[in-house]
Formats: structure tokens, sequence, C-alpha cells
């Protein structure tokens, strides 16, 4: 008798040719940059055991080879991500019935009605009700940190409207279940599967009962549920415990609805909320008194479902036997729904999850993304794969609290019945005793138990630990975006959202379990570990790309030479490492379906960042160790200005509201503006143009000065500019190549694309005095009026032996 087969329920493909051609790849450059690092190393020992130099030009080329070295180690650190790039297919139809699945708990969080309107937290709140899976093992939770009224009047009103769109939904098999997204659209290409005559009838009623649900949360104010800002915000910080369970009188009327729980725990000024990880928390014991689903989605309040399918397709993962033991939590990418065409903010995070979560995931798999994942219940509770909780009943009470309640779910034998929690007056008492302040006090929650309270960036470092403890996890992109958000459209709220993940991730960075040496003494994969620890040190990178901002600048105005000239036989190797970092990184976001102004985009959004926000959370947390202050977590508005949008739309920056945080970024400009004005004056002075083509005037100067040092011709010793970091945007962005020493950038009036220009360099030499020799080229960008094209890249040399200037040119291109 014949065996029936078992289809599996999702297939991995290794992407070997890309695999391959990265690994080439990094091996050419890691070689490169080691010629350049030995290069600028051994140039400042020579300079640092001659006497012949000041301490000023010693310590300028100190500056800029810790700043190289640097940003090697993070370069290094980021080309594990492409070791091994796989992808994953699921089929979810493959799945056993309905009646096998487990039990799935949904926590979405707010905190703040003014920044995240109800209105559109409501559509999240109905879309993840929406999922198709069975309805009596869906419970949706939401959070409410701000303790306002109108959000739990909308809930209730949103559970009036889901008991009509659910319906609607599963008869016409429509997939866009959040109704704002399904009304908004004007052609609906997925109005479902089945068509009937009064389908037109019914999508034109239910539009109807929408359009009065959103009149109804929007007509909350004239109701008094919307506070003043004081009382409001008096609110969000000292308010008592709430928990009700939405629509439960009559429940048996709603048939085929997910059960949903409004969350407000409690909160007081002297005790510690523990932002977002502290609501998840809360969430996590709440549900396991109520529902206690194996499994949880956590999603953002503006993250809405844009495919039912998610829940299925993640089991597909979690129910695989050869999986399901150590597998923690199956990450979706994030994607959002309000991406303007040119992208100039690069809020799509591209590269993370068409990059660099295909490369973790062929290794333990990616770490956790703070929203869009699938994680399993037991994962929380502190222990690795395949170890029991503790058994003596007092240690369990010093890790998990002193309910009963909830420490009876941690039985094995544990069943939760629906009816028991949605009647009991009890439990929903005990549910209040577990969102209380007080309950956490003496126990492991937020430090081995649940998510992790050490860092605002609590979902990086809660995955980096699971990891460590033997998790593993999964990374599912299919072809539809399951889940769709909004990402800023200004450029304040990008980069306080930017600064936010900079200081929880430099939290961890400087604690004990740094990345790098924590993950290693886990005996965590090594390179796994280089992926999760690039993260941490990124951050970092503001302060080298600062230095090379201002270091060659003040050499430049000061004399001081830096670089090697253009004619040296070493430039080769410059040019090579910029060109091999720049292709890599124009191929990868061709690859991923970008195009060339999305490339130039995360080129511009990069350095701006680096300089700005990355900068400012390094403060965060240099204020942090002096005592001065607590990292905040910065909650960034989701509320749309229509005038914001159309600038957004048209690939224009917004600069209102970012005052303070580009302080770095236009000092940085002006200092290279004077730097360039400065070496451009001394040429039309001095007026010598007899030397603006290459092999003019400079060979017997460049003699002279090798003959003093006792070195060879350092045309054939010269120093690399700043070496380039690739393998990612960060590598074109950070500029270590053969023809940029700086990057800087320079706003005027609306920008639309950057002026290239490079800055003026000096070379020495004189027969009274050793003075060094290095022909230094900074490179500087600029942002002009509505420049449409970078334009000439040219390269300056002065000569003082001579007392004669000389523009000489090396290169000039033209980008569209």
């Amino acid at each position: 008798m014949e065996t029936k087969q078992i289809l599996p329920l999702h297939t991995l493909r290794i992407e070997r040719t890309r695999a391959t051609l990265n690994r080439v790849f990094l091996l050419v450059h890691s070689l490169m940059l080691l010629a350049l690092l030995y290069y600028r190393a051994s140039w400042f020992f020579f300079f640092l055991t001659s006497h012949s130099h000041t301490w000023t030009f010693t310590l300028t080329w100190f500056l800029l080879l810790t700043s190289e070295l640097t940003l090697s180690f993070i370069w290094l650190l980021g080309a594990a991500y492409r070791w091994r790039p796989v992808s994953r297919t699921a089929f979810p139809e493959r799945l056993s019935d309905d009646s096998q699945l487990p039990g799935i708990d949904v926590f979405i969080c707010t905190a703040d009605p003014a920044k995240e309107p109800p209105l559109d937290v409501m559509n999240t709140v109905v879309s993840a009700m929406a999922l198709d899976y069975p309805t009596e093992k869906l419970w949706v939770y939401l959070s409410d940190d701000g303790g306002a009224d109108i959000t739990l009047y909308a809930m209730r009103k949103a559970f009036s409207f889901a008991m009509v769109w659910l319906p609607f939904c599963r008869k016409y098999g429509v997939r866009t279940r959040s109704p704002n997204a399904y009304f908004s659209k004007e052609i609906e290409e997925d109005d479902g599967l089945i068509r009937r005559g009064e389908f037109c009838s019914e999508r034109e009623k239910m539009k109807f009962m929408y359009e009065a649900f959103k009149e109804q949360v929007r007509s909350a104010n004239e109701m008094g549920l919307i506070e003043d800002y004081k009382l409001r915000e008096k609110a969000k910080a000292d308010h008592a415990p709430l928990i009700e369970v939405i629509g439960q009188n009559g429940l048996e009327d709603h048939d085929k609805m997910p059960h949903l729980v409004y969350v407000r725990r409690e909160k007081r000024p002297t005790h510690p909320h523990n932002f977002k990880a502290g609501a998840l928390n809360v969430l996590l014991r709440v549900s396991s008194s109520l529902s206690n689903g194996s499994y949880i989605l956590v999603l953002d309040c503006d993250m809405y479902s844009n495919d039912p399918a998610s829940a299925k397709a993640a089991m597909c993962f979690h129910l695989d036997p050869t999986l399901s033991s150590s597998l923690a939590f199956v990450q979706f990418p994030q994607m959002f729904h309000n991406i303007s065409p040119t992208d100039i903010y690069c809020g799509q995070f591209r590269e993370v999850f068409k990059v660099w979560w295909y490369g973790s995931d062929g290794l333990n798999g990616p770490n956790l993304s703070g929203t869009c994942f699938y994680i399993k219940r037991e994962a929380l509770y502190g222990t690795a794969p395949g170890l029991d909780l503790p058994k003596d009943l007092i240690q369990r009470r010093q890790w998990f609290g002193h309910s009963n309640e909830l420490l009876r779910t941690l039985r094995s034998d544990y069943k939760c019945n629906v009816e028991n929690a949605l009647q009991s007056n009890g439990l929903l008492q005990e549910a209040h005793l577990l969102a209380s302040c007080n309950y956490e006090q003496g126990t492991k929650w937020g430090k081995q138990v649940g998510f992790c309270y050490d860092s605002v960036a609590e979902d990086y470092m809660t995955g980096f630990l699971l990891h460590c403890r033997g998790w593993n996890s999964v990374y599912y992109d299919p072809p539809r975006p399951q889940f769709l958000g909004s990402t800023p459209n200004n450029l304040n709220d990008c980069l306080v959202q930017y600064k936010r993940w900079s200081s929880g991730l430099l939290e961890v960075t400087f604690s004990r379990y740094c990345p790098l040496t924590y993950g290693i003494m886990s005996g965590h994969s090594i390179l796994h570990t280089m992926c999760i620890s690039y993260w941490a040190f990124l951050p970092l990178y503001s302060i080298f790309a600062l230095c090379y901002a201002t270091v060659p600048q003040l050499g430049l105005l000061n004399g001081i030479s830096l670089y090697p000239e253009v004619s040296d036989p070493w430039f080769a190797l410059f040019a090579t490492v910029f060109i091999s970092g720049s292709f890599q990184h124009l191929f990868e976001v061709l690859h991923t379906g970008g195009s060339f102004r999305m490339w130039w985009n995360e080129l511009r959004i990069w350095m701006i960042r680096s300089v700005s926000s990355n900068f400012f959370g390094c403060l965060d947390i240099a204020t942090r160790f002096i005592g001065v202050k607590r990292v905040d977590f910065g909650l960034t508005s989701k509320v749309t200005v229509e005038d914001k949008v159309d600038q957004y739309a048209k690939g224009v920056f917004d600069f209102r509201g970012a005052g303070l945080i580009l302080v770095p970024v236009v000092t940085g400009s002006i200092l290279n503006m004077a730097a360039l004005i400065g070496g451009v004056g001394r040429v039309i002075v001095e007026g010598n143009y007899s030397a603006l083509m290459l092999g003019d005037g400079s060979d017997d100067s460049v003699q002279s000065s090798a003959a003093m040092w006792g070195q060879p011709n350092p045309k054939n010793r010269s120093l690399p500019a700043i070496f380039f970091l690739s393998g990612s945007c960060a590598g074109v962005q950070q500029h270590s190549d053969a023809s940029s020493a700086v990057l800087a950038i320079f706003f005027s009036g609306e920008t639309r694309s950057p002026l290239l220009l490079s800055s003026p360099v000096t070379a020495r030499s004189s027969d009274k005095d050793r003075s060094s020799f290095s022909p230094p080229v900074d490179q500087l960008v600029f942002f002009s009026g509505r420049s449409t094209s970078p334009i000439a890249a040219l390269w300056f040399l002065h000569d003082d032996e001579s007392s004669s200037a000389a523009i000489r040119t090396s290169f000039f291109f033209v980008l569209f």
C-alpha cells in the first residue's frame, strides 16, 4: 500500500549566483581596503617618528586614520548580510483544517490620539479583525497608553462597523480589508473573486456606512471626548488601569466575530512605564489570562493588514516540525502606502527589507523589526528552545510575579476557556492586577521575560537576546505586501525617528549586552553576530562622518596636505574602490526594483541622517552616561498634513521644524564652502592658469619632497582619500573612495538634486622646510536652488614652492 506523500508547507531557495558574486566582491574589496589602510598607517607612523612635522599635522592624520579604521570595521560587519541570501515561499493552502490551527493574539499599541489619529488606529484594528483565520481563535488587543476616552469610544464604534464589514469582505473575497484603504482606491483590483449583481449596491452601502463611522469618530470632539492639551498630557502619565472586552454583552448574536479587547494599563508619574516595551508586556500578561494564544502578531497602530492570508502564511513556518521547535518569530517586511515616486526621504527602507533581511535569513534569521511579526508566546518567557520553565513555584513567582492565574497559564496542560474568560468577573479583575504599575516590581519582566526594557529599541534588543538563547527566525517577503503603514513625509519627523533608533541602538552597544561580545560569548554564530552588531555600531558612523566634514577642510585652510595627487599611480586604487562600491550599490538598487533616482536619493539622505540624527543619538547616550537625562521615546506623528503631503509628492524637502537637528549639516556645509572659496580665491589672486592640464609643473616638487624625506617617490606611496565602504547604501554614502575625502551638504531654497563640486587642495614642498606632501582631494556636495543634476567635478592643486597656483582637471562628468 502506497504511503501518501505530505507536501511541504514552505520552500527555501538559496540565491547561489548572488551569493557567489557577493563573496567575490567582498574578497576583492576587502583586499583593496587593506591596501588603503596600510598606506594610511605607513605614512602616519612615518610622520609620527619624524620630528620635522608639527603635532597639528600628526593629529590630523591620526584622526583620519582612526576614522578610516572604524568605518572599515563597520563595513566589515555589514558585509555579513551578503554572505548567504535566501528566499522563501509559503503554501497556506496546504495547512490542515482550521480546527487544528493554534490561537493568535494581535497586539496593537497607540500612545497619543493627537499624533496617532484614532480613525487611522481603528482601520488597523478592523483589518486585524478581518484576518483569514478562525474567528474563535483570533483575539485583537489594543493598548492605549494615552488613556484617551476618544480611543475607547472609537473602538466601540469600530466593533459595530466590523460586524457588517467582515461579512462583506468574506462574501466577496475582498483582500484589502482596511476600509479606508479599500475605499480610497480609484480602481479596486481585488474587489473579489466573486462577482454578483448585488455587489455594486452592497459596496456603495458599505461605503456609506463607513462614512457614517468616520463621522462618528470625528464628531467625538463635540461630545467632549477629546481633552485639551494639558489634560491630555496629565492623563497620559497618570491613570488607573481599564480593561474592556468590546461587545461582550450579547456576543452570541455576533456570529463569526473575533474578540476585541481594550487595555489601558496603569501609569503613575512615580513609576517607570518603559514606553512601548512596557505596553507590550502588559498585553502579554493580560492576554494570557483571557485568550493565551500560542502566537502573537505585533502591529504598529498605523500598520494595517493588507492581505488576510498573512496569519496562515506565518503558520506555514511555525507549524513545520523541522522548524517549529526553535523558531521564535516570522518577520514580514514593513511596507508603506504613502511612498511618493521620488521618495526623497528613503522611507521604504529598501536596503533593510530587500537586501539585509534576505541575507540574515540565510544565517539564523532576521532580527525583530518592531512590527509585522508573528512571535511564539513561549519564546518570550525567557527560556531556550526545548527547556522548561522553572518547576519551583517560588522561582516562577520571582520570574513572572504573584498572579496565580498567570502562573496557571504557564502549565503545559493548561487550556484556555474562552467562555469563562468573557463571563468571569474574577478574570477581568485579575487582568486589571496584571496591568497595574506595581506588578513587575521584583520580577524578571523586561529583563529576561517579555520585551526588554534596557533600550528604547526594544525590538532590536529583544530579537538579539532571543537569538542568543538559541532561537531562530524566518523572513518571508511574498509578492503582495502583507502589511502597509505610513512613513514620515517631512524631514523633521524622518530625522526624529532615526534619532530615536540611534539612541536605542547605542543603549545596547554600550551595555553588557553589546552584540559583538555578548553574542560571541553566548555561542552565537559569528556571521549572524556580525549582522546584528552592524546595527549596534552603525550610529557611531556620524562621529567619523563629521570628522571628514571638518578635518580635511581645516587642513586645507591651514595648508596641511592629507591626500595624494591625481597623477599618483595609487590613485588607480582610489578609483577602483570608488567605482566598485558605487557599482555594487547601484546594482542592488536596480536589482531590487529601484532606479537611478532612488540610488541618488539614498546617497543624499544617508549623509543627512548620518551627521544629524545619528549624531544627536550619540549625544543622547553621552548625556545619559553623565546622568543628565534618560533617552526619550520620541513618538513620530502620524497626522496627515495636506501641504506636507504635496511637497513630499513633488520631491521637495520640507525643513519646517527641523532647526536644531540640522545644525551639524549646515555647519559642515558652511565650512566646506569656506574651504572651497578660499582655495579658488588663491587661484584667482595669484592668477596662474598655466597648469590647467595634468602633467605640468608638479613632478619636480614631488621628487624633491621625496628626496628630503628619504622615502620613495610619494607618487608611488600616496595615501588614499577616505576609503570606500561598500556593500550597502552605507558604502557609497560613506564616500571612502578615491575621489572624495569628505562629503558635506548645503541646502538652498527648495532642493531637488545635488550639484557636485570638489574643493581645492594643497601640496607643499620646500628645500628649507621638510614639509609633508600628499595632495588632498576633497569633494563637496551641496544643494543649490532647483538644480536637477550634478555637474563638473574638478581637482585643484596649489603649489607653494613655485608661488603659483594651478587648477588641474582630472575628470569631468555629468549625471542626470
